[in-house]
């Protein structure tokens, strides 16, 4: 059994050794500005659907406003580096904390509904921010949107070469993903796990469930804070219509057509829904001449289909071959330690 547990653990490691590989040497076979720029952004989201994968699909919490979390983070950085000359780190850093206890206010009261009306009151929260947005004008700028945020530096070195970039994303999207790993197979990921399964059964044990949803809401939501001020530096621009409830809905496609329960999962989807998406505007948009939201109508026809052939979403499919590779490896290591 011992030999087996080590197999996986090894498993996991060498794919995520493989996986850092892989986009290290991504950017000497991107040859495209455009495609260069796709992947940066794919960085960036994989930060906010990996926070969504850990309340939806761990902690069994729905969320159709990380939007507004995202825009937070945004706004908070891009503000204080804009008009107040802080230092965008330090900006970053107060973006995320104000984020996060932002969340935990919230949470504290929306968490208590369930099901559908926890996810209207999800997209409630996102239109409220967006609103706030487009209102507080003197701070914010307005619907005209928030003009001179700074790029990002790190030591001397300007981090707006979008190679410099794109390597300070992903340095952010690995740390993130052993952060969350470390959680998912600490006691906390079990707890999460078995609120998922039951919330009852849970507190029946003595677990404190409200503790456990509420702090998971508010690190997602620190996630995608965190995610919206690279977002800014990146773009050094923000506006309104950004962070509004259909940039939530794409965000939740992402988690959905990845694979809920699985933040490798949530990654997959996000590089396959932003390749999607511009796949979907070109041949909207310039084959057929088709204007307006067309991708709304292509994600709910995605969710339909993948619900109904890949419940468990593209990463249920990887996942049989990998258990499948994995089985195979521990028979061929029980049978050398025999003879065979």
């Amino acid at each position: 059994m011992e030999k087996v547990e080590a197999i996986l653990y090894g498993s996991r490691w060498k794919g995520f050794l493989g996986f850092i590989a892989l986009i290290c040497l991504l950017p000497f076979f991107i040859s495209s500005q455009y495609i260069f720029t796709l992947f940066i952004l794919i960085g960036i989201y994989c930060i906010v659907t990996i926070g969504l994968s850990l309340l939806i699909g761990y902690a069994g919490q729905i969320s159709i406003g990380h939007a507004a979390f995202f825009g937070i983070g945004a706004y908070v950085s891009g503000v204080l580096t804009a008009k107040h000359d802080m230092s965008p780190w330090l900006a970053m850093g107060i973006g995320m904390i104000a984020t996060f206890l932002i969340a935990y206010m919230i949470g504290m009261q929306v968490l208590k509904l369930k099901g559908h009306i926890l996810a209207l009151a999800t997209i409630a929260i996102n239109i409220i921010v967006y609103i706030l947005l487009v209102g507080l004008s003197d701070i914010t700028g307005g619907a005209s949107g928030l003009i001179g945020i700074p790029n990002l530096s790190l030591f001397g070195l300007e981090l707006g070469n979008q190679l410099h970039y794109y390597f300070l994303v992903w340095a952010f999207v690995f740390l993130v993903i052993l952060f969350s790993t470390n959680i998912i197979r600490s006691n906390v990921g079990r707890v999460l796990r078995s609120i998922h399964d039951s919330e009852i059964g849970t507190e029946t044990l003595g677990v404190n469930v409200t503790k456990y949803k509420i702090a998971i809401f508010a690190l997602s939501a620190m996630y995608a804070s965190l995610a919206g001020s690279l977002y800014a530096h990146y773009i050094n621009f923000i506006a309104p219509p950004t962070f509004n409830v259909s940039f939530s809905i794409l965000l939740l496609v992402m988690v959905m057509v990845g694979g809920v329960h699985s933040i490798w999962g949530a990654m997959i989807g996000t590089a396959a829904i932003m390749f999607l998406n511009e796949v979907i505007r070109f041949v909207g948009h310039t084959v057929f001449n088709i204007s307006g939201e067309v991708e709304i109508v292509v994600y709910g026809l995605i969710i339909v289909v993948v619900m109904i052939f890949m419940p468990k979403g593209l990463i249920g499919v990887l996942d049989i071959r990998g258990k499948f590779a994995i089985k195979s490896a521990a028979k061929k290591n029980v049978a050398s330690e025999k003879g065979v």
